[in-house]
């Protein structure tokens, strides 16, 4: 933690503002600058809007888990999206993270299922099938009449070989895969990559 210039009077341990302003750097790509302008901006213009932030990551923390059958973020046991009477049963997208269903559902037309792996296979980070539920999608692919298992993880190394893994994995129950057409750049990750690129790329997609 840098050094702080708002003392708590005790002349050791941190203060709250200290504390605030180190919490807030949890974020992706908030610094300590960032950081405390945050802190000083919720204090001094926004009680009221930090007071809601509060209260409101509290209960998010809380009630928010995983859904039982892709595990997408979900406060109920199944998310809308398999709850969706109208989605194909038959196509299962898999991606990395929750992120990336929203760019697909904003970018395409696709009107199957998801299965969110929220991560790729990285052994030296202890990262493996396990972690990402490879056993949940196993079992989907086992009970459900799955045609298509299109695997939209990203473009990087550890991405291509998840991709390779799950490949495998829908092999042993005779379901075709299908990996995102060029267009996607390598090493990019699908959150980033334009809405007319990803919309050519699902569209193209071809045999894995």
């Amino acid at each position: 933690m840098a050094a702080s210039y708002f003392s708590n009077g005790s002349g050791s341990a941190p203060s709250l503002l200290d504390l605030l302003i180190e919490s807030l750097r949890c974020l992706p790509g908030v610094g300590p600058k960032s950081a405390q302008r945050m802190a000083f901006h919720l204090l001094q213009r926004n009680r009221d809007g930090a007071k809601t932030l509060a209260d409101t990551l509290s209960r998010a923390i809380r009630e928010i888990g995983h859904c039982k059958a892709c595990r997408i973020f979900s406060e109920h046991e199944y998310c809308s999206i398999c709850l969706d009477a109208s989605r194909i049963r038959s196509k299962i997208c898999v991606v990395e993270s929750p992120a990336d269903v929203l760019t697909i559902e904003k970018s395409t037309d696709y009107k199957g299922l998801y299965f969110v792996l929220m991560g790729r296979l990285s052994p030296l980070d202890g990262i493996g099938p396990k972690e990402l539920g490879l056993n949940i999608l196993e079992d989907r692919l086992k009970k459900d009449t799955v045609e298509e298992l299109i695997l939209a993880t990203n473009s990087t190394v550890e991405g291509e070989v998840t991709a390779h893994v799950l490949s495998e994995i829908a092999g042993k129950q005779n379901v075709q895969t299908t990996r995102l057409a060029q267009g996607v750049p390598i090493g990019g990750e699908l959150e980033f990559v334009d809405q007319n690129t990803i919309a050519q790329a699902f569209a193209g997609r071809k045999s894995y």
